[in-house]
């Protein structure tokens, strides 16, 4: 996309700004009764609808106005997925603030930067998580006022000042509220990479941006208010892939899972259960946990019509299967904070003539392009890369949802293209159908004897093995080869007698000889990221010399 030219002028409302408060606004008026559950820690069920959480939005934007939030203050916000995180997407972002996503699995250091780097004014904090702020306080002069998301109106003690109270903050509030038209440019909402690689960076969506990626999300996952999803996705994380936005717009009935683990998923499937959801979301690292624990339930649940939208690593074949078996279908997905998330959604199309085995192999894909995402493969050099499946290039992007700066931060440079395009980092094929394939992020991709070898593929085919719950490949130093894999890999039960070369001639048939792992270690635990992904920055720290030693 070149120079933009003017046309001839419409007759449209082109001035009418897309506002995200116009969603539950909508859902308000048009679906009032339509419900919002969540759960709380103790286990029980909290559940209201679209018309009593506008009401308490709208008394949330008085209290916001009387603490001195202003158009473009940023308001920090580290919760669990609750209601009340909810409503504050839209109170913050409806009186011209930025809601400003803290991650609280990010180290003390990085918590210090984001909130000083964004120069956030006021942090609302789930008293679960307070102690996360109590030890920066010192550190964060930027932060005038803090406020305790509690189940009550009253604070536990804090040596946070000062401190308020959420629902004291609501009592005796209007439940009405003129909301300003604001311009669309502006951001409604921040966040900030997990920083694997140096400090995090700084990424801010705009209400517009937000918008059309709500519409673009509800047409490709067909969501009607007949739906019911269960929003896992973490909402401090890339507004939680923004699907929680789709079930107001549409009417669907929507659920917060508040606090769970990947350690404790049991919570999460009785709500997939309980509840009759239809369509929820998440990572392969919190749905293969999912998966063990129905696998010993008696009996065993039958989903009807569910939809799982699966991101930030490939959903392994046998994971996929599994829950095929159970009625659910997990539906593979691509995106990254700088692209709102969603970028392509795998989805067959209804020329492709294929079998039963060519259908499970192109759902392994990331899927093809939404609407309005525009897209090149390049080569180090710079070169356009061929769309045959085959070649390997990396993945520019550019659209109406996608980052094309960080803010305040010189690395902008080194990931925008010339032309507007942001460099993903992702080494990727596109087919001749459309169809995206991520082989790898291009520093993990392992070069080993001047080729090149998929550690993605070598993971998702040791976790197909049934003994295995977790398996991560990684490139380390070798003498001879420069760089060979090495396998880590926790199994499902230890005790068993599951021993390397199991492993090995469980992948070798799909496999060349020198593409396989040199080794197989067994952990009982593989380092994870602040979202969940396998930190292999942290694994080839700790193995860094393992072959250079036992050479």
């Amino acid at each position: 996309m070149g120079e933009i030219i003017k046309g001839f002028p419409s007759t449209m409302g082109d001035n009418y700004q897309l506002n995200l408060i116009e969603i539950i606004k909508y859902a308000a008026t048009m679906f009032p009764k339509s419900e919002v559950a969540y759960r709380r820690l103790d286990g029980t069920m909290f559940r209201y609808n679209y018309l009593e959480a506008y009401k308490r939005i709208c008394k949330m934007a008085h209290a916001l106005k009387d603490l001195g939030v202003q158009p473009g203050d940023r308001v920090g916000v580290m919760d669990f997925n609750s209601h009340r995180f909810f409503e504050l997407y839209f109170a913050i972002s409806g009186v011209g603030a930025v809601l400003m996503q803290l991650n609280p699995r990010i180290s003390k250091d990085d918590r210090i930067y984001v909130i000083n780097h964004s120069g956030t004014k006021f942090i609302f904090a789930s008293e679960l998580l307070i102690p996360l702020i109590e030890e920066v306080s010192d550190s964060i002069p930027s932060v005038e006022k803090f406020v305790v998301i509690s189940e009550t109106d009253k604070n536990k003690e804090t040596s946070l000042s000062p401190v308020f109270n959420y629902e004291k903050l609501l009592e005796g509030r209007e439940e009405e509220f003129d909301w300003p038209m604001i311009d669309e440019s502006s951001a409604y909402s921040g966040a900030y990479t997990s920083g694997t690689t140096g400090r995090p960076k700084g990424i801010y969506y705009s209400h517009r941006a937000i918008c059309l990626h709500t519409m673009i999300i509800n047409m490709l996952s067909e969501l009607t208010p007949n739906d019911a999803m269960l929003q896992i996705v973490p909402m401090f994380h890339a507004q939680g892939w923004g699907a929680f936005f789709g079930p107001p717009m549409v009417g669907a009935k929507l659920v917060f899972p508040g606090r769970y683990t990947a350690e404790n998923p049991g919570s999460l499937v009785e709500l997939l259960v309980n509840e009759k959801i239809t369509i929820t979301n998440g990572a392969p690292a919190i749905f293969l946990p999912m998966l063990h624990y129905i696998e010993k339930m008696d009996p065993k649940p039958k989903f009807n019509n569910l939809r799982m939208l699966s991101g930030a690593t490939e959903p392994p074949l046998a994971l996929m299967k599994k829950y095929a078996e159970l009625g659910a279908k997990v539906i593979h997905a691509y995106g990254a904070s700088e692209t709102s998330p969603i970028v392509t959604l795998n989805k067959p199309k209804p020329y492709l003539d294929l079998d039963e085995e060519e259908m499970w192999e192109l759902k392994k894909k990331q899927g093809y392009f939404v609407p309005f995402v525009n897209w090149k493969l390049k080569d180090p050099l710079g070169g356009d890369v061929p769309t045959d499946g085959k070649t390997v290039g990396e993945l520019y992007l550019k659209g109406p949802w996608i980052t094309c700066k960080y803010y305040n931060d010189e690395r902008t440079k080194e990931a925008i293209s010339e032309d507007g395009y942001w460099k993903s980092g992702d080494a990727a094929t596109v087919d001749e159908n459309g169809y995206l394939k991520i082989t790898d992020r291009f520093k993990d991709l392992i070069k080993s004897g001047g080729e090149w070898i998929s550690s993605i593929d070598l993971e998702n085919a040791i976790m197909a093995h049934p003994e295995v719950a977790e398996a991560s490949v990684v490139g380390i130093p070798h003498p001879k080869w420069e760089e060979r894999p090495l396998a880590i890999v926790v199994l499902k039960d230890p005790s068993k007698d599951i021993k390397e070369k199991d492993i090995l001639d469980f992948i070798s048939p799909k496999f060349a000889k020198w593409q396989l792992p040199d080794r197989v270690l067994f952990v009982d635990e593989i380092p994870k990221t602040s979202v969940g992904k396998f930190s292999k920055k942290d694994i080839r720290k700790m193995y860094w010399d393992f072959y250079t030693k036992n050479a």
